[in-house]
């Protein structure tokens, strides 16, 4: 039995995350021959304030830099 995990941040519809659980189910079945019933897909959503890139927090991201003073 395939089980796939997904890691993202936070903030995705639920309407997104069925569709890529949808997509990412079928392609294993497509790609491993395996029954639909037996494919597991799990969706980790993380917070933006507990994941970073480059040492920059999500939740900072969209955040505007600060004015010179």
């Amino acid at each position: 039995m395939p089980e796939i995990m997904v890691h993202l941040a936070e903030g995705r519809t639920p309407e997104q995350k069925k569709e890529l659980l949808q997509k990412i189910t079928q392609a294993t079945v497509d790609s491993l021959g395996v029954p639909l019933d037996r494919v597991v897909v799990q969706i980790i959503e993380s917070k933006g304030s507990d994941k970073s890139r480059g040492g920059v927090l999500y939740s900072d991201k969209n955040k505007p830099a600060p004015s010179p003073i």
